[in-house]
């Protein structure tokens, strides 16, 4: 049971965490996409001189100075604020846009007619390929968007004579882009596996005070069961002295009834509180289930007939697992004899074996007067019923199904149950095959 919280400890806590992970680097990359389409923009914006600043393209950036100056792209010399008419003030770090980015221009007259193609500051365009791409922006219409790869922006020259079409490459950014996705998920993933070692290294200190109480409990059950058995037995005795000397009664037959099913309750909690305490430790060994099913079958067919039970058992021959023997005969025990006690008169009862994969699937199933008023899932919690009046009258206790539950987990299986028209009940039963 201890290792079984600890699992889910461990799971829930790495669920949490794997969700805040996956949040933070989405919202972290969701970001830096949005502050990359943003800054891309903001570069087509000054590179096409409609920016906040009113940047103009940079062969409007001429600037003149004393006789000693510069006189250049982005000018120089004694008076940098000496301009030619027409010229605006560039933003710090314009400049570095400018030179940094990979981009090339058309201008077009109002005709339509090319009049200037720039492709200096990209190394892998030619004049005719920028061209035929600005042709096309041209054409269609389009103020802004994407064409072959590049961003684009269609505006009206600053001398109000033509078209400008500038297309911006935005691999640079794809690539920073890219690198702090791999980084992010690369550091993600550390801190998981980080947070993985923390939480199981402090998962059996989180869950030592419910694992105690729930050892306690346990502890509980079998003293008191012990406990109990000793007075049942000796009101047992008795109750069959007092026979032997006053004759058979109906309260002595009351006492003996409720004692015996008062013994059979503390037997199976027992059995349940030994299945916890061990953890259910099974003697596996090759068994043959075809021959254990035939055999308690034949034993059942009886008492089934006596209740105008009309039942059937389909068994393939040579079907084996690797299991406990004495705890597999007592699951079929029970779900036999839960079949025996529900199923209603004139009702039918069946009992399958077959292989599928690699699996032995036992299937139990019969008839009853009303399905179970709970979930089909639920009837495997102890004490659970689905109809208090009819358990109390078939002498059930409500732990039958959780006992075989607990020895298919045991053994290596798995049991299910659902619930089909007519009022039938369906219990399959899991095991992997081995050869007998």
């Amino acid at each position: 049971m201890t290792e079984i919280l600890q699992k889910r400890f461990v799971k829930t806590a790495m669920t949490a965490i794997t969700a805040l992970i996956v949040l933070l680097l989405g919202i972290i990359n969701s970001a830096n996409v949005a502050a990359s389409g943003r800054e891309l923009r903001r570069n087509l914006e000054i590179i096409s001189g409609t920016g906040p600043a009113g940047v103009p393209p940079e062969e409007d950036y001429i600037m003149t100075g004393g006789p000693d100056a510069e006189v250049g792209l982005f000018g120089g010399g004694a008076h940098e604020d000496a301009r030619i008419p027409g010229a605006f003030k560039m933003e710090r770090g314009d400049r570095d846009i400018l030179l940094s980015s990979s981009y090339f221009k058309v201008r077009f007259d109002l005709e339509g007619n090319t009049v200037y193609t720039d492709t200096s500051h990209i190394g892998y365009v030619d004049e005719e390929t920028a061209n035929e791409l600005a042709g096309k922006i041209y054409a269609s219409g389009s103020t802004k968007g994407r064409s072959d790869g590049y961003l684009y922006s269609v505006s009206e020259t600053r001398d109000g004579r033509g078209t400008e079409v500038i297309f911006l490459d935005p691999s640079q950014n794809r690539i920073s882009i890219l690198r702090v996705v791999l980084l992010s998920c690369a550091t993600g993933l550390l801190c998981w596996l980080l947070m993985l070692l923390l939480v199981r290294s402090l998962s059996k200190k989180a869950i030592k005070p419910i694992a105690d109480n729930i050892e306690k409990q346990k502890q509980f059950v079998t003293n008191a069961g012990h406990e109990l058995k000793t007075p049942l037995a000796i009101i047992s005795a008795n109750t069959e002295a007092l026979e032997l000397y006053n004759g058979e009664s109906k309260w002595s037959r009351n006492i003996k009834a409720q004692a015996e099913r008062l013994s059979g309750l503390v037997n199976n909690l027992l059995l349940l509180a030994r299945m916890d305490e061990s953890a259910l430790k099974t003697k596996k060994e090759p068994i043959s289930l075809s021959l254990i099913v035939s055999e308690f079958c034949d034993a059942y067919k009886e008492p089934m007939e006596q209740k105008s039970i009309g039942f059937e058992a389909g068994i393939a021959p040579e079907i084996g697992i690797n299991a406990d023997r004495e705890q597999i005969t007592q699951l079929i025990s029970i779900m036999l004899d839960n079949s025996l006690k529900y199923t209603n008169e004139g009702g039918t009862s069946s009992v399958s074996l077959n292989k599928q994969d690699k699996n032995a699937v036992l299937v139990f199933s019969n008839t009853c007067e009303k399905l179970p008023s709970i979930p089909a899932d639920k009837l495997f919690d102890r004490f659970s019923r689905g109809d208090d009046a009819r358990t109390q009258n078939t002498g059930g206790y409500g732990i039958g199904l959780s006992v075989a539950d607990s020895i298919c987990r045991a053994n290596g299986g798995s049991i299910e149950c659902r619930y089909e028209s007519g009022n039938k009940i369906v219990f399959t039963v899991r095991f992997p095959a081995k050869n007998t």
